[in-house]
């Protein structure tokens, strides 16, 4: 049976995020489906719209509170099929923060320069300082995903890498990092409508590449590859969150949602003045 809600009670995180320990089948969940959200396209729009004050203003606490040492952080990492809708997510949740206090990298394929160290040392050079929200268009997962389809490096290496990013994401938790992984999960159909929609409006065609019809053909190989990532990498301190991406609306209103629950957990504060108020009050008076 697909997974498509929960009871009334259960919060969003709770429906998304995927259960620890256990094996992933992506098939069982529906990627039209739009658990805990809004009835529908319209409400999902105002929702979204009315969120935007909230996390703006706990964004600027978090920037805030960083001023005075608060070395939180919180990072989005965005992975997903072709077309899944990672760069709508940058444009139309991330455009609900203040851009100077985010953090945006999409990561392309690596450099020479990158080739050259481990698979990690670009990640870590992209990550967000304190205070800011930190958003990865593709990420070190990359490194399991595109590696093990196309066979980029060894078996034995690619398994490692698992327990690396388990490891390092800790670190990450440790350090204050509060990793937000969502896959967004998009159908088989859905995905050849979008890249038709690219095909058919000339406006769109720097977004098609004629090899994503060949990514297209190893549709089960990036699937399985998704499955065990998700199996292996979700833990207590970086779980993942399985978002349908079918429908736009309910993407950017889910994972709206989850940023603002993360921030309203972190409950940032401004910090307090250390200096004399009323003496600086009656000092620019007098001036």
């Amino acid at each position: 049976m697909a997974r498509t809600s929960g009871d009334g009670g259960t919060s969003l995180r709770e429906l998304l995020r995927l259960p620890e320990g256990e094996r992933v089948d992506l098939t069982a969940y529906d990627a039209g489906a739009t658990p805990g959200g809004p009835a529908d396209k319209k409400a999902g729009l105002a929702a979204t719209a009315a969120l935007g004050p909230r996390l703006a203003k706990l964004q600027e606490r978090l920037y805030a509170a960083s001023a005075a040492g608060d070395q939180r952080r919180i990072l989005l990492v965005l992975q997903g099929m072709d077309t899944s809708g990672k760069g709508g997510t940058v444009k139309h949740v991330i455009g609900l923060f203040n851009p100077s206090g985010c953090r945006i990298r999409a990561f392309k394929a690596p450099t020479r320069e990158e080739l050259n160290h481990p698979f990690l040392w670009r990640i870590m050079r992209a990550l967000p300082e304190p205070g800011e929200i930190g958003i990865f268009d593709r990420s070190h997962y990359e490194d399991v995903l595109i590696a093990r389809v196309r066979e980029l490096v060894p078996r034995p290496q690619l398994n490692r890498r698992y327990g690396h990013i388990n490891r390092f994401e800790k670190s990450l938790a440790d350090e204050g990092v509060t990793l937000v992984k969502v896959f967004l999960h998009l159908s088989y159909e859905e995905q050849r409508k979008r890249l038709l929609e690219r095909l058919d409006d000339p406006e769109k065609h720097w977004k098609f590449n004629p090899g994503d019809i060949e990514e297209r053909a190893l549709w089960p190989a990036y699937r399985e590859a998704y499955e065990i990532a998700l199996e292996r990498c979700t833990t207590p301190g970086a779980p993942w969150y399985l978002v349908p991406a079918d429908r736009k609306w309910y993407r950017n209103w889910a994972i709206s949602e989850l940023l603002l629950a993360c921030l309203e957990e972190l409950d940032p504060r401004y910090p307090p003045g250390d200096f004399d108020v009323a003496q600086c009050r009656a000092r620019l008076l007098a001036t």
